[in-house]
């Protein structure tokens, strides 16, 4: 079943351009059939999927290419979002990039995954990071086999 992306405010947030529903599966454990409808708020996402109805803050959706780069007032916001965390992002980000990475279809799109990485890199440990650098690597040798 295909979900619907709908907007319920007038007043959008800074970080509703990152949605996706692929992300939010991922976030909720889901596959992204299984998410019925996604209604953006103006201060949260409220998700209904299959034996789901809840509400997820735009801080824990990872940014993506297609839309306008990260700010500096998005950063602020993940920052925030993030104290509990010791200001790190929620671990599913590093998945939703290696699949990112492996889903490229050419070494320009995966070299704009990489740089993307690059400039959120401030979230994301080091041994994420490290891991992110090796599968980043393995994907760009497989384009130039």
């Amino acid at each position: 079943m295909l979900s619907t992306l709908q907007v319920k405010s007038r007043a959008t947030h800074p970080l509703q351009r990152f949605v996706t529903r692929e992300a939010i599966a991922l976030l909720l454990n889901l596959h992204p059939d299984e998410i019925y409808r996604i209604d953006c708020w103006r201060y949260v996402i409220h998700v209904v999927g299959k034996g789901v109805s809840t509400f997820v803050s735009y801080a824990d959706i990872p940014p993506i290419l297609g839309v306008d780069s990260p700010t500096l007032k998005d950063t602020l916001c993940w920052r925030r979002r993030w104290r509990k965390h010791k200001y790190k992002a929620p671990d599913f980000w590093a998945t939703f990039y290696q699949r990112k990475f492996q889903q490229s279809l050419s070494l320009s799109e995966l070299y704009q995954w990489g740089e993307l990485v690059n400039r959120i890199q401030f979230g994301l440990s080091g041994a994420t990071l490290e891991w992110l650098r090796s599968i980043y690597k393995k994907e760009r040798e497989s384009f130039n086999f």
